[in-house]
């Protein structure tokens, strides 16, 4: 397809990250954008604030004019919409150019040196960390993020179209439609079994991605993992390792070494073991990519995260309020790591909000251990996204699993009255839903109270 004889692009489901990053793009290069979400949010609001037009009916009567047009309009929508959709069910019976998400960033991404990033965990920092050290080199680049960046406040970096960064997302064997110069595979731990069925097939999408990359390219791959590339890891004998770990008034201090030399004394602000791989694996694509090393370890120092990957909310003496988007048994591991390193001798309350009825039933018993390791558990309900319930699957089944006796099942409504009972010095809020929009509700509650 040939993107510039298209006038008007038609986003279904706009606020999403991965969408709203795409009508951010087209809207950047005089494209007509609009598009159609469930939900009014901060994203939504954004887009509105740049003259896309966004509603939240669906309905093909709240459509503009100009977007009925079949000859000169694409319409792009994201797997999450349902089959029954009204729009997008009249888009498809009358003779529209229908794309999904992953296929129009294949298209973009086609023509460009493209670096990817994929894996279950890690993904969105590590490709803002990467686009982030691209841009401080002055690298002509296009960022695609999974998050809003701190450094940009957005998910899109627009510096040029020579290179392209990108997350490869797994969800419905997405990242199969790129071909990227450079890759990297940070995980593969099992998830998304509602499209795979089980981890066999999960691992060969992944090994079929690696397959995608140019046969001049370069893979690289987290020390451990079963596919063959340039390894890298944490204290090992990786091709790419960090080394000599420090922790300096809260930000993490080390070397890194790569197959040619070490990069002495590299700085990062963002908590936890995890972040530290994803950081690395940014700064080794960068290295491989060509940038120069000084200014990689300037822009590294300067990294501020993504909101909602461990993003402090109130951080006093007295309290500290995080909020990150962990969604699977790993990535709530990961922050626990983070959180007991940072604060060691402090409280710890967790308010978890299971995302998916499927993923809460494919992994009961390593959500319940992964929110057993904290002081205090509140739990939400289940927030079903795509999903139809699943029978005898509820946060109830998940809070008599975990292994605590400060747990307990709460409501939206009185969310912020439990909080206001616990005595905890470190509080987490954990989820993928809509938890999201609840962080400035509590962080309003909890400022005024201190």
């Amino acid at each position: 397809m040939n993107l510039n004889s298209i006038h008007n692009i038609y986003f279904i489901g706009i606020g999403g990250i991965g969408m709203s990053a795409l009508a951010r793009y087209f809207n950047a290069n005089k494209k007509h954008v609009a598009g159609y979400d469930k939900t009014q949010t901060d994203i939504t609001n954004s887009l509105l604030d740049l003259g896309i037009e966004v509603h939240f009916e669906d309905s093909v009567a709240s459509i503009d004019a100009k977007f009925l047009n079949p000859e000169n309009t694409l319409i792009v929508y994201t797997p999450a919409v349902p089959k029954n959709h009204l729009e997008l069910t009249y888009f498809k019976n009358n003779g529209f150019n229908i794309l999904k998400r992953s296929q129009i960033l294949g298209i973009i991404t086609e023509n460009t040196f493209c670096l990817a990033v994929a894996g279950t965990h890690g993904k969105t920092t590590t490709t803002s960390i990467l686009g982030h050290l691209m841009n401080e080199c002055n690298v002509p680049l296009t960022a695609f993020l999974g998050g809003i960046s701190e450094n940009y406040n957005s998910n899109l970096i627009l510096n040029g179209t020579e290179v392209s960064v990108v997350e490869a997302d797994e969800f419905d064997r997405s990242f199969l439609t790129l071909s990227p110069d450079i890759a990297c595979i940070t995980s593969m731990d099992a998830d998304h079994l509602d499209i795979y069925g089980d981890a066999s097939e999960l691992k060969k999408a992944f090994e079929e991605f690696s397959k995608k990359v140019k046969s001049n390219g370069k893979l690289f791959v987290k020390n451990g993992l079963p596919i063959k590339g340039i390894t890298y890891g944490i204290e090992d004998d990786s091709d790419y390792s960090v080394q000599n770990i420090k922790i300096e008034d809260g930000t993490y201090v080390f070397d890194v070494k790569t197959p040619k030399t070490t990069l002495k004394n590299l700085q990062f602000n963002l908590p936890g073991r995890h972040n530290l791989s994803n950081a690395l694996i940014a700064l080794a694509m960068s290295v491989e990519y060509g940038c120069p090393h000084q200014q990689l370890a300037k822009a590294l120092a300067s990294y501020k995260g993504v909101k909602r990957r461990f993003t402090y909310q109130i951080k006093t003496e007295d309290l500290v309020f995080i909020d990150d988007y962990a969604h699977h048994p790993e990535e709530i591991n990961a922050v626990h790591q983070a959180v007991r390193e940072m604060y060691p001798s402090k409280k710890v309350l967790a308010i978890f909000q299971p995302h998916l009825y499927s993923r809460t039933r494919d992994f009961i018993d390593d959500f319940a251990k992964s929110l057993s390791q904290f002081d205090e558990v509140l739990l939400l309900d289940i927030y079903p996204a795509r999903e139809l319930p699943i029978e005898g699957v509820t946060s109830s089944w998940l809070l008599n699993k975990i292994n605590n006796k400060n747990k307990k099942l709460v409501n939206k409504k009185d969310l912020i009255s439990q909080i206001q009972l616990s005595n905890a010095q470190v509080i987490l809020t954990i989820g993928a839903g809509d938890i999201g929009e609840e962080v400035k509700h509590i962080k309003k509650k909890l400022s005024i109270a201190s």
